[in-house]
Protein backbone atom coordinates (compact mmCIF):
# COMPACT_ATOMS: atom_id res chain seq x y z
CA UNK A 1 0.00 0.00 0.00
CA UNK A 2 1.29 4.02 -0.27
CA UNK A 3 3.31 2.39 -3.12
CA UNK A 4 2.13 5.52 -6.18
CA UNK A 5 4.47 8.14 -7.19
CA UNK A 6 2.35 10.05 -9.65
CA UNK A 7 0.80 13.97 -10.06
CA UNK A 8 -3.03 14.32 -9.79
CA UNK A 9 -2.55 17.64 -11.43
CA UNK A 10 -2.68 17.01 -15.31
CA UNK A 11 -3.91 20.03 -16.65
CA UNK A 12 -4.60 22.04 -13.68
CA UNK A 13 -1.33 24.04 -13.31
CA UNK A 14 -3.08 26.73 -11.26
CA UNK A 15 -4.96 24.50 -9.35
CA UNK A 16 -1.30 22.68 -8.51
CA UNK A 17 -0.01 25.99 -7.60
CA UNK A 18 -2.72 27.24 -5.00
CA UNK A 19 -3.13 24.30 -3.35
CA UNK A 20 0.89 24.51 -3.10
CA UNK A 21 0.62 27.63 -1.31
CA UNK A 22 -1.96 26.30 0.77
CA UNK A 23 0.89 23.84 2.25
CA UNK A 24 3.43 26.97 2.07
CA UNK A 25 0.98 28.62 4.88
CA UNK A 26 0.97 26.35 7.39
CA UNK A 27 4.80 25.87 7.55
CA UNK A 28 4.68 29.89 7.43
CA UNK A 29 2.55 30.08 9.90
CA UNK A 30 4.17 27.86 12.32
CA UNK A 31 7.42 29.50 11.80
CA UNK A 32 5.71 32.82 12.62
CA UNK A 33 4.13 31.04 15.66
CA UNK A 34 7.79 30.08 17.00
CA UNK A 35 8.96 33.94 16.57
CA UNK A 36 5.97 35.40 18.08
CA UNK A 37 6.30 33.31 21.29
CA UNK A 38 9.79 34.06 21.35
CA UNK A 39 9.47 37.82 21.24
CA UNK A 40 6.68 37.62 23.39
CA UNK A 41 8.92 35.62 26.32
CA UNK A 42 11.44 38.45 25.84
CA UNK A 43 9.82 41.23 25.20
CA UNK A 44 5.75 40.75 26.27
CA UNK A 45 3.42 42.77 23.89
CA UNK A 46 5.63 45.16 22.11
CA UNK A 47 5.90 46.68 18.78
CA UNK A 48 7.94 43.75 17.67
CA UNK A 49 5.29 41.30 19.02
CA UNK A 50 2.21 43.72 17.20
CA UNK A 51 4.06 42.96 13.80
CA UNK A 52 4.47 39.38 14.42
CA UNK A 53 0.91 39.27 15.24
CA UNK A 54 -0.45 41.27 12.36
CA UNK A 55 1.95 39.02 10.12
CA UNK A 56 0.43 36.25 11.31
CA UNK A 57 -3.04 37.47 11.12
CA UNK A 58 -1.95 37.78 7.07
CA UNK A 59 -0.81 34.37 6.65
CA UNK A 60 -4.59 33.62 8.10
CA UNK A 61 -6.07 36.11 5.58
CA UNK A 62 -4.12 34.84 2.48
CA UNK A 63 -4.87 31.29 3.31
CA UNK A 64 -8.57 31.91 3.69
CA UNK A 65 -8.58 33.50 0.39
CA UNK A 66 -6.67 30.50 -1.60
CA UNK A 67 -8.80 28.07 -0.09
CA UNK A 68 -11.65 30.18 -1.47
CA UNK A 69 -9.98 30.13 -4.85
CA UNK A 70 -9.17 26.43 -4.39
CA UNK A 71 -13.54 25.73 -4.08
CA UNK A 72 -14.01 27.87 -6.91
CA UNK A 73 -11.84 26.39 -8.79
CA UNK A 74 -12.83 22.58 -7.92
CA UNK A 75 -16.35 23.39 -8.61
CA UNK A 76 -16.78 25.82 -11.44
CA UNK A 77 -14.21 24.80 -13.46
CA UNK A 78 -15.23 20.93 -12.75
CA UNK A 79 -11.58 20.12 -12.48
CA UNK A 80 -10.60 16.43 -10.46
CA UNK A 81 -14.10 15.76 -9.89
CA UNK A 82 -13.68 12.21 -8.07
CA UNK A 83 -11.13 14.05 -6.04
CA UNK A 84 -13.17 16.85 -5.12
CA UNK A 85 -14.62 16.10 -2.40
CA UNK A 86 -11.33 14.86 -0.49
CA UNK A 87 -9.10 18.06 -1.17
CA UNK A 88 -12.11 20.58 -0.53
CA UNK A 89 -11.94 18.52 3.19
CA UNK A 90 -8.41 18.77 3.68
CA UNK A 91 -8.36 22.33 2.33
CA UNK A 92 -10.27 23.22 5.10
CA UNK A 93 -8.46 20.78 7.73
CA UNK A 94 -5.36 23.06 7.32
CA UNK A 95 -7.48 26.37 6.96
CA UNK A 96 -8.69 25.31 10.52
CA UNK A 97 -4.72 25.07 11.44
CA UNK A 98 -4.08 28.64 10.53
CA UNK A 99 -6.70 29.34 12.14
CA UNK A 100 -5.26 28.17 15.59
CA UNK A 101 -2.20 29.69 15.10
CA UNK A 102 -3.60 33.10 14.34
CA UNK A 103 -6.27 32.69 17.09
CA UNK A 104 -3.61 31.64 20.05
CA UNK A 105 -1.08 33.97 18.83
CA UNK A 106 -3.83 37.41 19.29
CA UNK A 107 -4.93 35.84 22.60
CA UNK A 108 -1.15 36.34 23.69
CA UNK A 109 -1.24 40.00 22.84
CA UNK A 110 -4.73 40.72 24.02
CA UNK A 111 -4.54 38.94 27.56
CA UNK A 112 -0.49 39.96 28.52
CA UNK A 113 -0.43 36.51 30.43
CA UNK A 114 2.40 37.02 32.55
CA UNK A 115 4.76 33.92 31.75
CA UNK A 116 6.91 33.01 34.97
CA UNK A 117 10.58 31.99 34.28
CA UNK A 118 10.42 28.32 35.74
CA UNK A 119 7.75 27.68 32.88
CA UNK A 120 9.06 29.83 30.02
CA UNK A 121 11.55 26.52 28.98
CA UNK A 122 8.88 23.62 28.84
CA UNK A 123 6.07 26.27 26.86
CA UNK A 124 8.62 27.26 24.32
CA UNK A 125 9.21 22.96 24.05
CA UNK A 126 5.41 23.03 23.71
CA UNK A 127 5.11 25.67 21.20
CA UNK A 128 7.90 23.94 19.06
CA UNK A 129 6.76 20.36 19.26
CA UNK A 130 3.07 21.36 17.83
CA UNK A 131 4.90 23.69 15.39
CA UNK A 132 6.70 20.15 14.22
CA UNK A 133 3.83 18.34 14.11
CA UNK A 134 1.62 20.91 11.92
CA UNK A 135 4.97 21.37 9.75
CA UNK A 136 5.10 17.52 9.07
CA UNK A 137 1.23 17.37 8.54
CA UNK A 138 2.00 20.24 5.72
CA UNK A 139 4.58 17.66 4.13
CA UNK A 140 1.87 14.52 4.31
CA UNK A 141 -0.54 16.37 2.90
CA UNK A 142 1.52 17.64 0.12
CA UNK A 143 2.87 14.13 -0.56
CA UNK A 144 -0.79 13.21 -0.95
CA UNK A 145 -0.55 15.33 -4.58
CA UNK A 146 2.46 13.99 -5.55
CA UNK A 147 3.90 10.59 -3.82
CA UNK A 148 1.63 8.22 -1.31
CA UNK A 149 5.43 6.89 -0.82
CA UNK A 150 6.18 9.93 1.86
CA UNK A 151 2.72 10.60 3.10
CA UNK A 152 3.07 7.57 5.90
CA UNK A 153 6.71 8.60 6.92
CA UNK A 154 5.64 12.20 7.32
CA UNK A 155 2.11 11.64 9.06
CA UNK A 156 4.29 8.86 11.21
CA UNK A 157 6.38 12.09 12.56
CA UNK A 158 2.77 13.58 12.75
CA UNK A 159 1.93 10.82 15.63
CA UNK A 160 5.02 11.15 17.48
CA UNK A 161 5.22 15.25 17.85
CA UNK A 162 1.59 15.40 18.55
CA UNK A 163 2.39 12.49 21.27
CA UNK A 164 5.10 14.52 22.80
CA UNK A 165 3.16 17.65 23.02
CA UNK A 166 0.42 15.68 25.09
CA UNK A 167 2.92 14.38 27.35
CA UNK A 168 4.46 18.21 27.77
CA UNK A 169 1.03 19.66 28.01
CA UNK A 170 0.29 17.13 30.47
CA UNK A 171 3.16 17.93 32.52
CA UNK A 172 3.03 21.76 32.26
CA UNK A 173 -0.34 21.88 33.23
CA UNK A 174 0.13 20.07 36.35
CA UNK A 175 3.05 22.60 37.35
CA UNK A 176 1.01 25.22 37.26
CA UNK A 177 -1.96 24.04 39.28
CA UNK A 178 0.90 22.80 41.94
CA UNK A 179 2.19 26.11 41.99
CA UNK A 180 1.44 28.82 44.22
CA UNK A 181 -0.19 31.33 41.98
CA UNK A 182 -3.86 32.59 42.02
CA UNK A 183 -6.03 30.86 40.78
CA UNK A 184 -7.04 33.52 38.07
CA UNK A 185 -3.48 33.06 36.65
CA UNK A 186 -3.38 29.35 36.24
CA UNK A 187 -6.65 29.53 34.81
CA UNK A 188 -5.25 31.95 32.46
CA UNK A 189 -2.31 29.80 31.66
CA UNK A 190 -4.17 26.83 31.44
CA UNK A 191 -6.28 28.10 28.65
CA UNK A 192 -3.53 29.41 26.68
CA UNK A 193 -1.58 26.31 27.23
CA UNK A 194 -4.61 24.03 26.03
CA UNK A 195 -4.84 26.63 22.83
CA UNK A 196 -1.12 25.88 21.98
CA UNK A 197 -1.78 21.72 22.39
CA UNK A 198 -4.76 22.41 19.95
CA UNK A 199 -2.45 23.17 17.21
CA UNK A 200 -1.76 19.29 17.27
CA UNK A 201 -4.58 18.01 17.82
CA UNK A 202 -6.18 19.98 14.55
CA UNK A 203 -2.87 18.53 12.57
CA UNK A 204 -3.58 15.04 13.76
CA UNK A 205 -7.34 15.30 12.41
CA UNK A 206 -6.22 16.30 8.91
CA UNK A 207 -3.61 12.98 9.09
CA UNK A 208 -6.14 11.20 9.94
CA UNK A 209 -8.33 12.40 6.83
CA UNK A 210 -5.40 11.94 4.61
CA UNK A 211 -4.44 8.81 5.35
CA UNK A 212 -8.04 7.77 4.76
CA UNK A 213 -7.98 9.61 1.22
CA UNK A 214 -4.43 8.10 0.40
CA UNK A 215 -6.05 4.18 1.01
CA UNK A 216 -8.90 5.42 -0.84
CA UNK A 217 -6.65 6.66 -3.62
CA UNK A 218 -4.36 3.60 -3.23
CA UNK A 219 -7.74 0.91 -3.74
Amino acid sequence: MFNIKFSMFSGTRDLEEKIDEMHDKIIESAMCFRQAFDIYLKEKRSQNYRRASKKMKNIEAKADDLRREIESKLYIHNLIPDLRADVLQMVENIDKVINEFDEVTHKFYIEQPDIPVQYQDKFRKLVNEVSECAENMAMASRAFFRDFTTVRDYSKKVFLWERESDKTWADLKQEVFDSDMELAHKIQLNTLIGGVADVADKAEDCIDSVLIFTIKRDI
